[in-house]
């Protein structure tokens, strides 16, 4: 058995397919859409009334706690800003939901035409990338996306991780 990979070996792997710079600059945009699409998804999923203690239990806080449990083995540091992310994500959903009219599309639709047109993004990205996404390698990528997306925000700043 090999050793543990550490979120540098994560983070490296992930960038050697996003070299090129529009594919990244479309990744700077299709990431965090995905991300945010995927928790409103989850968001939307009806709760059954002996989970519904209030809004915030749902599939979409119980469903992020085994990609804390995944980022916080590699860094506390960047799960202290994945959290921050979430936190936004999490109001982003309760935000539109609160104020939604009848005539607006209901989160869980609106996710689904986001989450298909940043998909397109990305395969467009990586097309002229000329490298298939790295989920295709291992699924545990689809998570590392957003983190590596973090570390740069964290290199701007001069946060470790």
């Amino acid at each position: 058995m090999g050793e543990a990979r550490t979120m540098q070996d994560w983070l490296d792997g992930y960038g050697e397919s996003h070299q090129n710079s529009l594919n990244k600059k479309i990744h700077w945009v299709a990431v965090p859409l995905i991300f945010l699409t995927i928790v409103g998804l989850l968001w939307s999923i009806p709760v059954p009334e002996t989970l519904a203690v209030n809004q915030w239990v749902n599939f979409a806080t119980l469903m992020l706690i085994p990609v804390f449990i995944f980022y916080a083995r590699l860094s506390m540091s960047l799960t202290v800003g994945m959290t921050l992310w979430c936190v936004f994500c999490f109001g982003v959903c309760y935000a539109y939901e609160s104020s939604i009219e009848t005539s607006v599309l209901p989160l869980w639709q609106t996710c689904i035409v986001v989450f298909v047109l940043a998909w397109i993004g990305q395969f467009y990205g990586h097309k002229i990338e000329g490298q298939k996404p790295s989920f295709f390698e291992d699924l545990q990528y689809l998570m590392i996306g957003p983190a590596w997306l973090m570390s740069f925000i964290y290199d701007k700043f001069g946060i470790k991780y």
